[in-house]
């Protein structure tokens, strides 16, 4: 077994206290040795590197009820870098542009009246103002091609057409990523949601389209096409599921049904959501064995915990294993949250260095 070399195990340990102090925010050199456990000089030497290196500052003093002089805080240089999630409905463009500490720096909002390279990239100038970006990723409906990086299969949004990505860098000053959007809610939901804590679960996304995204041991799993939980192509004895349920579709089920987003669905019209939505999520059950399945979109927040509930009885009858249903949790727009999460572990890697080292 190596040992780490002392540029590496510096490395670790700047990232270490970079990640606490993104995570707790500023903390006294005695904090970061209690947290940390590494010793006084070596604290010393971190913060000094830290600092020379413009990463973090002093934010102020702790201590002013206690004898002696006060204990500096150090926090992140929050302006040290920005970055951009960008989510693509059908519709309009979301914009939301943040510091890498995470903190909501701008937003922007614009209708798809053109070419969508053009759109995000005038939604984003919008957003950032002055502000150069150190990452963007972009949400989209239709298949990414891990290989290419590009939308090989896009699903009907105005103003798409082949070469997007590369079409977006030409105009971005910035490294652009583009995800799938059910992936990218899955990652907001793994951070802030239904998911936390889990490394193994399923996202059903049932919204104006129908999709699904699958973690594993922590990791998305995207497919070696990109084509891992596009179940809205399965052929059922009714039907495909994505024409089963579409947001007009379910919202047809009843007045004031659950995709309205007005009363909970009562009897047979929650019961054919369920059964629905079951059928919808039993694949993904029998092959992969996520244990968990969240619901997600809104159809599945709108269902709340009665369709849950429903969903969980229709797999027990259908699946040889056990499986959890819950209700996503994510507060606000999980595709944004997702690409803005995203883009801060691409800036903070680059710039903190790999947790790794």
């Amino acid at each position: 077994m190596r040992t780490a070399t002392p540029s590496t195990a510096r490395a670790i340990n700047d990232r270490l206290v970079l990640d606490l102090l993104l995570d707790r925010g500023p903390l006294t050199a005695p904090q970061v040795r209690e947290l940390t456990g590494l010793s006084r000089p070596t604290v010393s030497d971190l913060i000094e590197r830290l600092q020379a290196g413009g990463l973090i500052q002093v934010t102020g003093e702790a201590g002013g009820d206690r004898r002696g002089p006060n204990a500096r805080l150090y926090g992140i240089v929050a302006g040290r870098a920005h970055v951009a999630g960008v989510d693509v409905r059908r519709s309009v463009v979301n914009v939301t542009v943040a510091d890498i500490t995470g903190r909501i720096a701008g937003s922007a909002v614009r209708e798809l009246d053109g070419d969508l390279d053009v759109i995000i990239a005038d939604a984003l100038a919008e957003a950032a103002g002055p502000l150069a970006m150190h990452a963007v990723v972009v949400g989209a409906p239709g298949l990414v091609d891990p290989r290419t990086g590009d939308l090989s299969l896009v699903n009907d949004v105005p103003g798409r057409h082949p070469g997007l990505l590369e079409a977006m860098r030409a105009r971005i000053a910035a490294p652009v990523l583009l995800e799938n959007e059910v992936n990218l809610a899955a990652i907001a939901e793994h951070r802030a949601g239904s998911a936390v804590g889990r490394d193994d679960f399923a996202l059903l996304w049932l919204d104006d389209g129908v999709g699904a995204a699958v973690v594993l041991g922590g990791r998305l799993r995207r497919g070696v096409s990109g084509g891992a939980g596009e179940i809205g192509f399965l052929d059922t004895r009714s039907g495909l599921l994505c024409d089963l349920l579409s947001g007009n579709v379910v919202d047809g089920l009843g007045t004031g049904g659950p995709a309205t987003g007005g009363p909970q669905a009562a009897g047979p019209v929650m019961g054919e959501l369920a059964v629905r939505v079951a059928a919808a999520a039993f694949p993904m059950v029998a092959v992969v064995d996520p244990g968990l399945v969240i619901l997600a979109g809104r159809t599945g927040r709108a269902g709340g915990e009665k369709l849950a509930l429903q969903v969980a009885d229709r797999l027990a009858a259908l699946a040889p294993v056990l499986t959890e249903v819950r209700v996503t949790t994510v507060v606000g727009n999980p595709v944004l949250m997702g690409a803005v999460d995203t883009a801060l572990s691409m800036a903070r890697d680059d710039i903190f260095g790999t947790p790794s080292g």
